[in-house]
C-alpha cells in the first residue's frame, strides 16, 4: 500500500477501513457480534476502540498470531464459553469493507444447510494461463468450475477449530479457512456474490473502495 500505516487503518470516507468493515458486518441481522484479531504489538488498534460505540453489535478483540491460521485459531479458542461448537462463525478479511449485506445473508442461508459450510466466491471470468519459472506459458487452464475465493467464509466453530488445529500441527500453510476444511475431508459450498467485494491490497484499491461504497449507498 506504500504506507507506513497498515491498510486496515487507512481512512476510507472519513473512517478507518476496519471500522467500515465492522459497520458492514454489524448491519447483518444474522450476526450476533464481531471479534477482531489484531497483530501482536499492534499500536493502532487502541485508537480505533473509541469508535466502536457507534456500531450496532458488540465488538471484542483478540491478539492474533504470526500466520492467518494462528490468528483465526486464537479467536476461535477465545470464543469458548460464549459460542457453542455447533454454532456458525464467519471469518472475514478486515480489508473487505464493501461486502454487501445481501451477499452475507445469502451465504448464511445457503451454507447454513450444509455439513461443511461455505464461502463467498466469484467464478473466474478471464482466461487462465500456467507458466514456468521463466514466465513462459506452459498451458491454458480450463476455467470451468474455477472460482475466486473471497470472504466471509462460514463454518461451525468446532469443525473449523479442529481443522485449523490439524493443519497447524502438520505445519501446512493455508491461505483461507475453506482450505483447512478441504484438507480435513470437507467440501465447502461456494456462494456467488457481487464483484464489488473488493480486497484492498494496492493504493488504487482505496479509491475504488470509496467509489463502490458511494455507489452502494
Amino acid at each position: 500500500m506504500q504506507s507506513s500505516v497498515p491498510k486496515q487503518y487507512l481512512s476510507l470516507l472519513g473512517r478507518p477501513v476496519l471500522w467500515r468493515t465492522l459497520e458492514r458486518l454489524c448491519a447483518c441481522q444474522s450476526v450476533a457480534g464481531v471479534m477482531v484479531g489484531y497483530a501482536p504489538g499492534d499500536p493502532h488498534w487502541a485508537s480505533l476502540t473509541g469508535l466502536l460505540g457507534g456500531l450496532t453489535k458488540p465488538v471484542v478483540a483478540c491478539e492474533g498470531g504470526s500466520r492467518r491460521a494462528d490468528t483465526v485459531l486464537n479467536m476461535l479458542k477465545a470464543l469458548a464459553g460464549r459460542v457453542a461448537d455447533e454454532d456458525w462463525v464467519l471469518v472475514h478479511d478486515a480489508v473487505r469493507p464493501c461486502v454487501r449485506v445481501e451477499d452475507i445473508d445469502r451465504l448464511v442461508q445457503e451454507a447454513g444447510g450444509t455439513a461443511d459450510g461455505g464461502l463467498l466466491a466469484l467464478p473466474v471470468a478471464d482466461t487462465v494461463k500456467r507458466t514456468d519459472a521463466g514466465g513462459r506459458v506452459t498451458e491454458t487452464v480450463p476455467r470451468a468450475g474455477l472460482w475466486r475465493a473471497l470472504t466471509p467464509q462460514m463454518f461451525r466453530l468446532g469443525r473449523l477449530r479442529e481443522a485449523l488445529e490439524r493443519t497447524v500441527k502438520m505445519n501446512l500453510e493455508i491461505t483461507d479457512e475453506a482450505m483447512a476444511i478441504e484438507l480435513t475431508g470437507g467440501h465447502p459450498r461456494v456462494v456467488a456474490c457481487h464483484p464489488d467485494n473488493l480486497k484492498i491490497t494496492h493504493p488504487g484499491d482505496l479509491a475504488l473502495a470509496e467509489l463502490y461504497l458511494k455507489q452502494q449507498t
